[in-house]
């Protein structure tokens, strides 16, 4: 495993790499080391015209007339190529974004399992008949919404990528993909090897920017038909004010306050480590990250301590080091507001278990932190750190855990850990989270929709109900008489 370090990237428009217009690239460090890692390209609006204009060129030519069966062959054979790739990929997302390599592996299968049931589940695309009656027949057809601007955060650069073309091309759309400008690598690379595996030019554009500038012309842009986003609530709002003149089309996946629930009935040896994975597997770093676990009270104390003494036992490290369980946080300046909340909670006077400091030495790592004795409508309760910090809130019973669960703006994830066998499902229908999981920490598979309640969006990901937001319903009436119409008796 060796990737080429201080090369420089540029986009990637029209099946081919791409010099910026205004010439800009920038470092990028690895987020561990602060070392180099690269530099990029970072597009300006006239990159985004011209990758606009090649989506749009593609969707008029080869790729729209390509057969539903060539596109399930060619997103399968995608996923081939990610496979045969994957050593390169785990270790340039690894480097990139300064997860642990053995998350970023797990994310890489994910990735190729997207392909993989978005290239079967074309062969569900299909419109409907029926006689309306008399004379009148009606048939419907699916047809492709169009060019399609995405946009993807620095935290799963290549598997958001994925979640986001793999429906898109299933429904035979194509794609300006915009990656955060400090995690574009891997982006970049799915680029080339949907273009080596016979995807034609112009299906599959990526332009790295900042989200003000690019992402908004992007947004905004007329010749782009849908906008699908992944990121924080206070962006997307923006979005979808952006979108609201031109009257676009939006999927948005935003943040998260998502809780696990312990009930005193719970197999504790399994919650436990569970919730403990369901924080820190990406260092917080997840929209969908359990970061509040309410606990019943009856067990509350012994949880927390034993809780705690599993974070001390995570190792935080090398992101390359296959042993290593935590890598770091994106960055320094990242690291700095993760800390920031926590010196909130300690004017609150919150009990900070363990963690609560930066580490010292090279790179943006932050341990496990652990915050007790909190408020569920304290700030670092109801906030979205992004991080990995968690508080642990306790609660009486049953129906206290359904209120504190829904005591946020979010409704993204919750995981409920009970040896009731009724009280999971009951307790599932009254949470206002998008999923649900019980007696697993586990969340996000493809063929499973995955999306939010309130604040944390709209729209779902990864499932059958995907293919929708990426396709228009027309609907045909033909007529069957033999004879004219003639309605006004003229």
């Amino acid at each position: 495993m060796a990737i080429a370090t201080g090369r420089e990237y540029g986009l990637f428009i029209n099946g081919e790499s791409s010099e910026p217009a205004s010439g800009e690239v920038r470092e990028l460090a690895e987020p561990a080391t602060g070392e180099p890692l690269a530099r990029a390209a970072i597009a300006g609006e006239g990159d985004v015209d011209r990758a606009v204009e090649a989506a749009q060129a593609a969707l008029r030519g080869d790729w729209g007339k390509t057969a539903p069966t060539e596109r399930s062959r060619l997103l399968h054979t995608l996923a081939d190529a990610i496979k045969a790739n994957r050593k390169e990929l785990s270790e340039l997302e690894a480097r990139n974004v300064g997860k642990a390599i053995s998350s970023v592996k797990a994310e890489i299968a994910q990735a190729i399992e997207n392909f993989r049931f978005f290239a079967g589940a074309i062969s569900s695309i299909g419109g409907r008949s029926n006689p309306i009656g008399g004379s009148l027949l009606h048939y419907s057809l699916k047809e492709p919404v169009g060019v399609c601007g995405q946009i993807v955060p620095w935290n799963y650069p290549l598997m958001m990528a994925t979640w986001k073309l793999a429906p898109a091309l299933a429904a035979g759309c194509t794609v300006v993909l915009k990656p955060d400008p400090a995690t574009p690598l891997t982006a970049l690379r799915l680029a080339e090897l949907a273009t080596e595996v016979g995807i034609p030019p112009g299906v599959v554009n990526v332009v790295a920017g900042d989200g003000p500038t690019v992402g908004a012309h992007l947004v905004r842009h007329p010749g782009v038909d849908k906008v699908a986003f992944t990121g924080s609530t206070r962006t997307g709002g923006e979005i979808m004010r952006l979108a609201s003149d031109p009257i676009k089309r939006l999927t948005l996946e935003l943040g998260g306050k998502s809780p696990s629930l312990i009930f005193a009935d719970a197999n504790l040896a399994d919650a436990i480590p569970s919730s403990v994975w369901a924080i820190y597997y990406s260092a917080g770093q997840s929209c969908e990250a359990r970061s509040r676990v309410l606990v019943e009270a009856s067990v509350y104390d012994d949880f927390v301590a034993k809780f705690a003494e599993a974070a001390k036992r995570l190792k935080v490290g090398d992101p390359l080091d296959p042993e290593t369980q935590m890598g770091s946080l994106i960055s320094t300046a990242h690291r700095d507001k993760v800390h920031g909340f926590v010196e909130a909670a300690r004017g609150d006077k919150a009990d900070i278990v363990t963690g609560g400091e930066p580490q010292e030495g090279p790179g943006a790592f932050y341990p496990p932190t652990v915050i007790a004795k909190v408020s569920n409508d304290s700030l670092v309760a109801q906030e979205e750190i992004f991080g990995p910090v968690v508080t642990i809130i306790p609660f009486e019973d049953e129906k206290d855990a359904v209120r504190l669960a829904n005591a946020v703006k979010y409704g993204l994830f919750a995981t409920v850990w009970t040896g009731d066998p009724a009280r999971g499902p009951r307790v599932a229908g009254r949470i206002k989270s998008g999923t649900v999981a019980i007696n697993t920490p586990y969340t996000a598979f493809p063929g499973i929709p995955f999306g939010g309640y309130k604040q944390s969006g709209f729209g779902r990901e990864l499932g059958l109900e995907t293919l929708e937001d990426y396709l228009e319903t027309k609907s045909v009436l033909v007529s069957t008489s033999p004879k004219p119409f003639n309605p006004f008796g003229l």
